[in-house]
């Protein structure tokens, strides 16, 4: 064979060895490719794909509107405004970030706190991403804004929503407020993404709290299409979610307005009830404070003057509140003697002044003493040495029975945080708290409303609905929650005699409307037939007063206590319900350190309880059964 020929057949050979071998790794390449390509398209396809239109497609939330609160009559107290806000989009500011800033300073307010802000959410975020410079704007400084846009490079005007109160410190402690979701409800609420939106708000007290999962309502989804670094393309679409729930209230607004005016600057705190159903009609403690100013965010200034200030605006006073009842506490103890049997309504004391227990004198108001005092007249007159002896007669068991009963050391469970549920004392409670036994002098201390005894406005307020209607009546802030009328317990009856309920109601109206009464030279009595008053006044000490500090009339008088620091000044309170005929309302007052000859507290209860009666109140029934049955006729209680 040539020699040519073997050397074709050897490169033949080697050729197709060669051509074999890529042919077999070409072949193993594209099965490899084919598989992979079968994998990502047939078998993870559909989640590839989905993973593709979620990097095109952006989905951003959307904070909903939050639901109104609104009074009994529909009036919003709590509601959205718009939010003009200017924004800042830094890659768009062609002369400078900081340029921006100081040019858009030229048009509206911004503090050099402001400006830090700004620039640290600069920083902190893309260039791309629209930050805020200033919010909350009035319609002139947003427009003079727009105005300016055509020289502002990167700004950006924009109208939102945001949480407005119209009516101011009046509705304050009713309401709350709403302010930026705090760490801890951002680890309490993982699950809610509205709480990690920036600017989003959360109430913090009051309703705006005690409701707030229910107002906070759905939040919305703004689909738009971004591009590969995230800037956004174009608008797919929005849902906005659905707003919050709306609740009605039981407060009448007008009602509540004129309460705080007359309540004015004073430390002080006053609820108005409807004795028939336990309606909170008004509900004020004053100071109050201004909850726009935690929306919109509160100055260093404005927080030092409500942490600063001695009437301490920021406590609801009205049911965080606690105080000695004094001898607003002592109806209580009439209703226990006189239901139980320790004592009839001709049951009488000579008070000399002051009565003597052991080695310790227990002195009455009056010095010179009341002389024989009744019942009826022990109430009227408030004389301290006849609920001294009745208080030895009684016990305490008893008293801490009737306490609980009218609603005093529990908590009313009303829908708004922060309750207090006061003290009544009795053996079992001070062996528990001290590891003590009880004293009978403490009994006696405790039947004027002194000593462990304490209570809130609105367990006092309860009290007096409670003595006018005989029933058990529970108070309630909330009538409608969305859609949902909020359903309450049938209303029971007290476990009180009628002929006890009868006599203290005569008691208590003599101390508005007859000689004697405490409350009677004041202006407590009102006189338009059918509207008249019946009430019980009430002096708290706040220190104990030495021996050195009475002068000859045994206690400390008005002229003495007006020169005390306000601090140490005697507490003043008040309970009433009107019409005293067919009690319809009742009312509770404290006056921190206000106990002077004057009784102011007694006439803004009356002007508060008259204005009630006088108000048109179209959507409260104008006819009502008595829930006072056996009440004594005004014009013969006897005198």
């Amino acid at each position: 064979m040539p020699l040519f020929d073997r050397k074709d057949k050897s490169r033949y050979a080697t050729f197709s060895r060669r051509t074999a071998m890529t042919t077999l790794g070409v072949g193993g390449v594209m099965s490899v490719l084919a598989g992979r390509l079968y994998q990502l398209q047939i078998v993870h396809g559909e989640e590839y794909m989905t993973r593709a239109e979620e990097n095109r497609v952006s989905q951003r939330l959307l904070a909903p509107l939050r639901g109104r609160i609104l009074d009994r009559f529909g009036m919003e107290l709590a509601s959205n405004r718009r939010n003009f806000r200017v924004l800042l989009i830094p890659e768009q500011a062609s002369e400078g970030v900081e340029d921006a800033v100081d040019m858009v300073g030229r048009i509206i307010l911004l503090t050099p706190h402001d400006r830090q802000r700004i620039l640290r959410d600069v920083e902190a975020n893309k260039k791309f991403v629209p930050v805020t410079i200033a919010e909350n704007l009035s319609w002139e400084e947003f427009t003079r804004v727009n105005m300016q846009l055509p020289y502002l490079s990167g700004i950006v005007p924009e109208v939102g929503e945001t949480r407005d109160y119209p009516f101011g410190d009046a509705l304050s402690h009713v309401l709350g407020y709403v302010a930026a979701v705090s760490p801890q409800e951002l680890d309490d609420g993982a699950d809610d993404p509205l709480l990690s939106l920036p600017g989003f708000r959360t109430g913090k007290r009051g309703i705006e709290k005690a409701y707030d999962s229910v107002i906070r309502g759905t939040a919305g989804v703004d689909r738009v299409e971004v591009n590969a670094n995230g800037r956004v393309i174009r608008d797919l679409g929005r849902d906005p979610g659905a707003p919050g729930a709306d609740i009605y209230l039981t407060i009448d607004n007008e009602l509540q307005r004129y309460t705080a005016q007359r309540l004015g600057t004073e430390s002080a705190a006053c609820v108005v009830m409807d004795v028939t159903n336990g309606d909170v009609l008004a509900l004020a403690s004053t100071p109050g404070f201004d909850p726009n100013w935690f929306n919109v965010g509160i100055t260093n200034t404005q927080w030092h003057s409500l942490v600063s200030d001695d009437h301490t605006p920021l406590i609801n006073k009205a049911l965080s509140g606690v105080y000695p009842p004094g001898s607003t506490f002592k109806p209580v103890v009439a209703l226990a003697a006189v239901d139980n049997g320790t004592i009839e309504p001709d049951f009488s004391v000579y008070c000399t002044g002051s009565i003597a227990f052991g080695n310790y004198v227990f002195h009455c108001w009056k010095h010179e003493g009341h002389g024989h005092v009744d019942l009826h007249r022990g109430i009227a007159a408030s004389c301290d040495v006849f609920f001294y002896e009745v208080a030895r007669r009684l016990g305490i068991d008893a008293m801490e029975a009737a306490a609980h009963k009218l609603g005093l050391g529990n908590l009313t469970h009303i829908e708004i945080p922060g309750e207090q549920p006061g003290c009544i004392p009795g053996r079992a409670w001070k062996m528990k708290k001290f590891g003590v036994p009880w004293q009978q002098g403490e009994t006696l201390n405790t039947g004027i409303g002194q000593g462990y005894v304490n209570a809130t406005p609105l367990q006092l307020c309860t009290q007096a609905a409670r003595i006018a209607s005989g029933n058990a009546v529970v108070p309630r802030i909330t009538r409608v929650v969305g859609k949902t009328t909020q359903e309450r317990p049938a209303i029971k009856r007290l476990d009180l005699a009628d002929k006890a309920l009868e006599i203290v109601r005569s008691g208590m109206y003599a101390v508005c409307n007859e000689g004697g009464g405490t409350a009677y030279p004041f202006l407590a009595r009102i006189t338009q037939p059918g509207f008249e008053l019946a009430g019980k006044t009430g002096t708290a000490q706040v220190h104990r007063i030495s021996k050195e500090e009475r002068d000859s009339s045994g206690r400390s008088t008005s002229a003495y206590e007006a020169k005390l620091p306000w601090k140490l000044r005697e507490h003043a309170l008040f309970i009433a319900f009107a019409p005293a005929s067919n009690p319809r309302y009742a009312a509770s007052i404290i006056l921190e350190h206000g106990s002077v000859a004057a009784h102011p507290h007694v006439v803004m209860v009356h002007d508060i309880l008259l204005f009630a009666q006088t108000r048109q109140t179209a959507m409260l029934p104008t006819a009502y059964p008595s829930s006072a049955a056996g009440l004594v006729n005004p014009e013969g209680v006897k005198s």
